[in-house]
Formats: structure tokens, sequence, C-alpha cells
């Protein structure tokens, strides 16, 4: 069966990450590079170019630089750490890159590693929960621009005068990397869905899928984007392309929160969520993520592929996008 056979049978919206523009590879300038490539991804009909929040630039900033230059195609975050920016802080950056990209802007939030928060900024690791709901009740009147004060146990919201940001409409979907029972409760109250990574089909189907839903459809909320964010490699050589998957997606192993989702899917390590073969292969992989529910797929880690297979995955993005 074609790719395009594979599409038309089930039609599959399908973005690109971009990659994480580290200090040793070989970028003069992050923002023109972040920009040519996501020319790149509007050529091939890609839709969504996603940008993860390193130690080095600022993701809401390089999408809405991006956003600006490639007038077709829209951005997100995959996804911005709530610690350590406040959510007027947050807001204010978010409403701006909306505003620059005239309402083609996402804003993809994460609860952020424990470690990271205690190491690098020296502040305490609020519970994880009770923070994401506390946060969410804060940030999403901010994100409308309206002035509501919020008081909780591990923040508090005191805008000192309007919030509004001329020409950021709509209201920017609020997406939460949510995986676990009491982050997609939240997720389903309070967001518009959810970006799971190493959440194979069987789990968005039996697990992800269903508790966001039905908690968004009690709270009276539209029914929720399920972003599934995968590893996906086009390639002829598939040995090489593991090695380097295994190499990198190695760290997720350790973490229990990714443990747990693979081992859900029936899964040992982590890089047996990739998907990489050739152009038929990959596309029916991606098209069991639709099957399970997810609303769209993000491609990624395509950055530790070769040039050359970089560009099948993404021209293979294009492709099942357009048919979409």
């Amino acid at each position: 069966m074609s790719v395009t056979d594979i599409a038309k049978e089930k039609p599959v919206r399908v973005g690109v990450a971009m990659p994480a523009f580290a200090p040793e590879e070989d970028v003069k300038n992050v923002a023109d590079r972040a920009t040519e490539l996501a020319r790149e991804a509007e050529q091939q009909g890609i839709g969504t170019v996603w940008f993860n929040q390193p130690a080095t630039h600022d993701a809401v900033v390089l999408a809405a630089v991006v956003g600006r230059e490639v007038p077709r195609i829209s951005v997100g975050t995959a996804v911005v750490p709530m610690h350590p920016r406040h959510p007027q802080l947050l807001a204010s950056a978010a409403k701006t890159a909306q505003a620059a990209t005239h309402g083609r802007f996402r804003l993809g939030l994460g609860l952020g590693a424990p470690d990271l928060l205690t190491h690098a900024y020296g502040l305490p690791y609020p519970p994880p929960i009770t923070h994401l709901r506390e946060y969410l009740t804060a940030l999403r009147p901010l994100l409308a621009g309206e002035v509501t004060p919020y008081e909780g146990t591990t923040l508090k919201s005191h805008p000192v005068g309007p919030t509004a940001v001329a020409g950021a409409e709509p209201e920017i979907p609020l997406i939460v990397a949510a995986m676990g029972p009491q982050a997609l409760r939240v997720a389903g109250e309070l967001a518009d869905g959810t970006m799971p990574f190493l959440a194979g089909p069987r789990t968005l189907a039996e697990h992800i899928v269903p508790r966001i839903t039905e908690v968004a459809t009690r709270a009276g909320r539209p029914a929720p984007q399920v972003i599934a964010a995968v590893p996906v490699i086009v390639t002829d050589d598939v040995d090489q392309a593991r090695a380097a998957a295994i190499a990198h997606l190695a760290f997720y192993d350790s973490i229990p929160s990714y443990r747990r989702v693979v081992e859900m899917e029936g899964a040992d390590r982590a890089v047996e969520l990739a998907l990489i073969g050739d152009e038929a292969t990959v596309a029916a992989g991606l098209r069991r993520y639709a099957e399970a529910g997810a609303t769209e797929i993000t491609v990624a880690y395509t950055d530790i592929a070769r040039e050359e297979d970089r560009r099948r995955t993404w021209q293979l993005a294009g492709e099942l996008t357009r048919t979409a």
C-alpha cells in the first residue's frame, strides 16, 4: 500500500519538532536557521513547527520570529517548563507571539524536571499537580487579556494593570505535556489538550485519550487536542538510525514518568517507540496513532538523523498532512 493510500484511509495531521540548535552544531544564527527550516517545512506542506526549550535560546521568542517570517505555517512550543516563569511573564510572551504570528501560535507547557529547578535555579520544586492546577488557573485569564487576581498555595498572581495585548487573537490554545492520570485530569479541566511523548498507540487509546476526553466533557470543554510526539526517522539504513536513536532516547529510560508510559505500551526501552524505516513503514506506524485518537502527530528527534533522512522524514510529514 502506498503512502497516499495509507493517508487516505485515515487522514493524519503531522507537524515537526525543530532541532534543539545545540551550541556545538554548525549554526551561525539560530533565528536564521530556524526560519530556513520552517520555510522548508512550509514548502513541503507541513502545517506546524514546534520549538522545545533548551538552556540556550527562548522557545516562545523563536516561535514568534519564525511565525512572523513564515506566514503560512503555525508555530508552537513543545514544551516550555512552567518553572521558573511566573504566569504573568509567560502570558505576556505568549500573547506577543500570538500577535506577531497573527493567531498561529500554540503554547505548550510542561511540569519541568525537579533537578533542573533545584540545581539550575536554586528554587524549591513545588508539589507538581497542585502547582500545575494553580498555574493554569492563573494563566488562562491572563491569556484572555483579563485582570484576574489569584491566590494559591504555590503561587500568587496580582496583575497591576491591563493584560490585553493588541492583536493577540484568537485566544491562545494551551497544551499541557500530560501523561499521568492526575496531570491529565488537570489538563482536561483547564487546558485545550495534551502533548504526550513516548506514549504509543495502545497507551493513547486505553489511557490518555479516554481520560482527558472524559474530564473535558464533564468540565463542559471542547474535545481536547491530543498531539502525540513520536521519534521518527525515514531511512534505508535502519541499523544506523536505530543506533542513533538508542543513544539519544536512553535518557528517558531513567525517568519514572516515561518508564511508566513505555511499559504501558508493552515495551522495555524508549527506543522501541521510535518509528524507523521506509516511507510506507513509517506512514503505517503514524496511522496507528491517528486510529488511537491522536488528533495530530509531531515528528520528533529528526535532528539525530542524517540530513538526507531528515529531509525524507519531513517530506513524508508534508505528504501525510496534505492528504489529511
